[in-house]
């Protein structure tokens, strides 16, 4: 598509609305990236709920929380033990990942995951499907008072920042649409390298 002399002049008016302090490198480089945007893409980012951000089916939460003493130190052992694998995680349908770091000389906790669907329906899949492995990992957490607690909402809301900016690469594939394309494809190369040896055979 070609470029119009009214679309540059739009961008560049765009550009020094934000940028106009702004060094010129720093508005050459958000004038090429506005070039190559596409105003028109879908999955723009909306509500997750409660809190966060969705983006079509995707969503994000990303906490930040005070650590007891020792807590860094007691969870760090913990991932250890499990060789940083959380896989009875999947008994939560919709996790698509779970990320820990510890900041701040080990006082603080950030815990950023990405997820299907709506904020409360996740943090109720946590209460009822993997309680056991949500108390293990946030009881080292100032104030943490149980998945099973009925402020834990509360809590988790009181802790969790909305994501400025974020990108989804497939936001409508869902954690249950991507592990469906894996086997479909899983068995289509089977399939394929059946016909193969039966044609050079």
């Amino acid at each position: 598509m070609t470029e119009s002399r009214n679309d540059l002049a739009d961008i560049k008016r765009k550009v020094e609305e934000v940028l106009g302090d702004a060094p010129q490198l720093l508005k050459l480089a958000l004038e090429n990236v506005l070039r190559e945007h596409d105003p028109h893409a879908d999955a723009q980012p909306g509500s997750a709920g409660r809190v966060g951000r969705q983006s079509g089916k995707v969503s994000e939460l990303t906490a930040i929380a005070p650590l007891k003493p020792g807590g860094a130190d007691r969870l760090r052992r913990i991932f250890k033990l499990v060789n940083g694998n959380f896989a009875g995680a999947q008994k939560v349908a919709t996790l698509h990942d779970m990320r820990f770091v510890f900041f701040e000389n080990d006082t603080k906790i950030l815990f950023a995951t990405t997820y299907d669907g709506d904020w409360d329906t996740y943090i109720d899949d946590f209460a009822t499907k993997i309680p056991d492995l949500m108390d293990l990992l946030f009881s080292s957490v100032e104030g943490w008072p149980g998945i099973k607690d009925p402020g834990v909402k509360d809590f988790i809301a009181s802790h969790q920042l909305t994501a400025d900016g974020w990108y989804v690469a497939n936001p409508h594939l869902s954690v249950v649409d991507t592990r469906r394309l894996q086997r479909i494809n899983d068995a289509l190369q089977e399939f394929l390298d059946k016909v193969s040896g039966h044609v050079d055979s």
